[in-house]
């Protein structure tokens, strides 16, 4: 979990369904990008390839990507989810490629405004990662592109033309230190005296996505229908007045020193703790959870139209479809992987049970929730 949670700011929503979440799929079969010739060279603009058969090869992307010799990726905490992993083996696999990491813990809006800002430069990020609402909302500055394993992503989980892609997700949990809490059977139960100062949120549920999520969750756990978030915010107020809520920035350091010892936050996010404290443990309510998938998209003005092409082409690989799987996260292709004997079976199992029933609210809801909350939550647990 990054120190800072700005880079999260903004509503992170999942484009799937409880099926997608359970991650159902078509089945193939996909290599790992650095494998074939080396020959060739790129024979169409890479700005306008749409798919690696604009390039001809992958050998040709790579070529192409090569020559190009850098890459700008932003908002990519090292911590988060396995990120750190991923591009240290891209750099591994490509060391003629330069990668600038920019402001890891910004939010998915201002990953936008720094493409806005620094349109025409070659400083400006090349791709993005982003929760669903900043996608919808910025379209027209993503460049359409389908990865070779594009028929293994579940059709809820990608914009048709391949402007936005869900790359990695999971489900709302309570992240807790074992040597000092049982594990909470239900929301209720951290009502109870036991954790008096101990329940904490990641950030603020009107800017922080976690944050958000968790008042979802309370929703849907306390009864209550995405349409609605009043039954969320009004467990937060319960657990308020209890004494139980805990107003503290979330980081590694709070978790680790104890400061924060129950936390809302994705269920992957919470798993990175048992790193550091092999008593801390991750619970995934039963009933109906709250899921949540981040997308990944090219930028239009890429300065490194063929490098940000071969990073999307390395992401939605079979051996980093598995780095997130590592990082306690639910690839996108969890389910294909699985059918085709690629996924790495351990690590799968090891994931928390998934709930029986998955919600994830529509752009409509999250809009609704994002106003209702603007309105009540300050007053309900001050």
């Amino acid at each position: 979990m990054s120190t800072t949670r700005a880079r999260r700011l903004g509503v992170a929503l999942a484009l799937t369904t409880a099926a997608a979440l359970a991650l159902a799929g078509c089945a193939t079969d996909a290599g790992t990008p650095g494998a074939g010739s080396t020959d060739g060279a790129a024979t169409s603009d890479a700005a306008t390839a749409t798919s690696l058969a604009d390039f001809g090869t992958l050998a040709d992307l790579e070529a192409a990507a090569k020559a190009e010799g850098k890459l700008n990726v932003i908002a990519l905490p090292r911590d988060w989810a396995n990120y750190g992993e991923i591009i240290d083996l891209f750099t591994e696999r490509y060391p003629e490629i330069t990668v600038t990491e920019q402001s890891p813990d910004i939010s998915s809006a201002e990953e936008i405004q720094a493409a806005q800002t620094n349109e025409g430069l070659d400083t400006a990020p090349d791709v993005f990662d982003l929760g669903l609402t900043v996608a919808l909302q910025n379209t027209d500055v993503f460049a359409p592109y389908k990865v070779q394993t594009w028929d293994d992503i579940p059709e809820a989980l990608k914009e048709p033309s391949g402007l936005f892609v869900g790359d990695y997700g999971g489900y709302m949990s309570v992240g807790y230190d074992s040597s000092r809490f049982d594990e909470p059977a239900e929301l209720t139960d951290l009502l109870g005296a036991a954790y008096k100062g101990s329940v904490a949120i990641n950030g603020d549920p009107t800017q922080a996505g976690a944050a958000f999520a968790a008042v979802g969750l309370a929703t849907v756990q306390s009864g209550g229908t995405l349409d609605d978030f009043q039954p969320g915010i009004d467990f937060f107020a319960e657990l308020q007045k209890a004494g139980n809520l805990l107003k503290v920035d979330v980081t590694t350091g709070t978790i680790t020193s104890g400061e924060t010892p129950v936390v809302f936050d994705w269920d992957y996010l919470n798993a990175t703790h048992a790193t550091t404290n092999p008593a801390w443990k991750v619970r995934v309510f039963d009933g109906t959870g709250y899921a949540g998938y981040y997308n990944q998209a090219i930028n239009k003005d890429a300065p490194n139209p063929a490098a940000a092409r071969l990073w999307q082409e390395f992401l939605y690989s079979d051996e980093v479809q598995n780095l997130w799987l590592k990082g306690g996260a639910r690839p996108a292709r969890m389910e294909a992987m699985t059918a085709a004997g690629t996924i790495d079976a351990d690590l799968a199992a090891a994931l928390p049970t998934a709930p029986a029933t998955t919600v994830v609210p529509t752009e409509a809801q999250s809009t609704a929730a994002g106003t209702l909350l603007g309105e009540k939550w300050a007053s309900a647990v001050q």
